[in-house]
């Protein structure tokens, strides 16, 4: 095995269980154990389970910034662009359901003892959403707000889903249940930023 498949293992096998159990919730030996080595090797590859985490933080904030800075490239500065923007995140979530939990976790105090990596990672780009959405509104809107709105809500829909009839739980796995999550968070972005809806058609 050379070193970087043998990290690589290590970085998939990390980033699952820091997603499903939390920084707190999760050992050097479960990571160890999922990725088929022993602690040593884990060690020896990725050093301890903090410089871990920092590397798999690392590696979601590189995939989540690549995927936005596209999407912000291709914005245009009206209703439709907006709702376009909002949409490549959804599908970014849903392609990607271990970076939000990954920040879900953060969000209820895992990791506390690790600062900084808001201000890091989540804080540039934030500002980069703004500021390009805001040149495509105009006064009175709360942009920076909005922009949670849609954080807040595509997480949660992506962790908790809605709860049907059928007792089950459905996610964005559900194609229909996805649909009606994207429409709704459409009619709330729309309002937030005092957008015409038939503009946006």
């Amino acid at each position: 095995m050379t070193s970087d498949s043998g990290r690589e293992r290590i970085l998939v096998a990390a980033t699952r269980l820091f997603a499903g159990l939390g920084y707190d919730g999760t050992s050097t030996r479960l990571i160890a154990e999922a990725a088929g080595l022993n602690i040593a090797t884990v060690a020896y590859h990725t050093g301890g389970k903090r410089d871990l985490y920092l590397a798999v933080m690392e590696r979601a904030h590189r995939t989540e910034r690549a995927a936005l800075e596209a999407a912000l490239a291709d914005l245009t500065p009206d209703a439709a662009g907006i709702l376009g923007l909002v949409d490549r995140y959804i599908d970014f979530c849903a392609a990607h359901p271990e970076i939000p939990a990954l920040w879900m976790h953060r969000w209820l105090s895992d990791a506390s003892d690790i600062a900084d990596l808001e201000n890091r990672y989540v804080k540039p780009l934030m500002d980069a959403v703004v500021k390009a959405v805001g040149d495509a509104v105009g006064d009175g809107a709360d942009i920076e707000y909005v922009a949670w709105t849609v954080i807040w809500s595509t997480h949660g829909f992506g962790q908790g889903g809605v709860l049907r009839g059928d007792g089950r739980r459905h996610r964005m796995d559900d194609p229909a249940a996805l649909a009606r999550f994207r429409a709704n968070l459409h009619r709330l972005v729309l309002a937030g930023l005092n957008l015409d809806a038939r503009a946006a058609l």
